[in-house]
């Protein structure tokens, strides 16, 4: 019956996953992401509900829109998958079963599948953007809160104290007046202290241990990216590569940070759930 549990956690993540695809695109145009209907972005027709079913439309369709025949970016239909994948894995991860289930673990499930999308949206954004989404962030400092106080009241852990959660909780609601009143009085925006807010959001959920490996594995994918750049900077040798100026181009920090989570968050529950 598991088979099917998983099936189902799938369908969910695909359907999730085109709501971040949506969200990624939509929120740096300040577009809303809840009332208003999909549409082609070439054509601008509003969708139907056949055009909008994660992974299959994509698939019928051939990859075109339905109304004016032109290609649509296979983006959305990998994240659909890529996001069906990690919520299976984060399923697994934790030996989510029909069998063994209770209360803590599905309320935990269900939470970390809350936490994964608001990562994932924050993680693409930066990706284009190189920002992360303070509203995004707000929602996910909002639900990862509404667990905690659900912790200590009903299932009251002895291993970590409420003080922990409170600290952090003051150090961000600090940081999100600090950027969004003053420096957005000041006309300035604060990529450090985006990615401050970010790391005290993914510690709130993951605990320091994964934070730690968050970092470490972040540090090793920007590593990588500023070799690469070197490599091709010197192979071309030329300030542009493919119409890009290499000298200018900015690291999205939040987006490896995003990633970089999720592998340690899952490594993590492996290890605890099976060995």
């Amino acid at each position: 019956m598991d088979y099917l549990l998983y099936i189902l956690i799938f369908l969910i993540g695909a359907l999730c996953g085109s709501f971040i695809a949506l969200a990624v695109y939509r929120i740096p145009l300040k577009q809303d992401i809840t009332h208003s209907r999909s549409y082609c972005p070439e054509c601008k027709h509003k969708l139907g509900f056949l055009d909008q079913i994660p992974i299959f439309s994509y698939i019928f369709l051939r990859g075109k829109c339905r109304y004016c025949k032109k290609k649509i970016s296979p983006t959305s239909f990998f994240i659909e998958i890529l996001t069906g994948v990690i919520f299976v894995l984060f399923a697994a991860s934790i030996r989510l079963s029909l069998f063994n289930i209770t209360t803590s673990i599905f309320i935990y499930f269900v939470v970390g599948i809350i936490y994964l999308t608001i990562l994932l949206i924050i993680a693409g954004i930066d990706k284009k953007n190189i920002m992360v989404d303070k509203s995004a962030l707000i929602i996910g400092f909002i639900c990862v809160t509404a667990y905690m106080i659900h912790l200590y009241i009903v299932e009251r852990p002895i291993d970590v104290g409420m003080y922990r959660y409170v600290i952090y909780l003051v150090l961000a609601c600090f940081l999100v007046l600090f950027s969004v009143i003053y420096l957005k009085r000041k006309g300035k925006d604060s990529y450090t202290i985006d990615i401050l807010m970010f790391s005290i959001f993914i510690i709130l959920y993951t605990y320091e241990a994964v934070y730690i490996y968050t970092v470490m594995i972040t540090l090793i994918a920007i590593a990588i990216q500023l070799i690469m750049h070197s490599i091709v900077k010197r192979k071309k040798n030329s300030k542009y590569v493919k119409g890009i100026k290499i000298e200018d181009s900015k690291i999205p920090i939040g987006f490896y940070m995003g990633v970089a989570n999720i592998m340690a968050l899952l490594i993590t529950n492996f290890t605890m759930f099976y060995i």
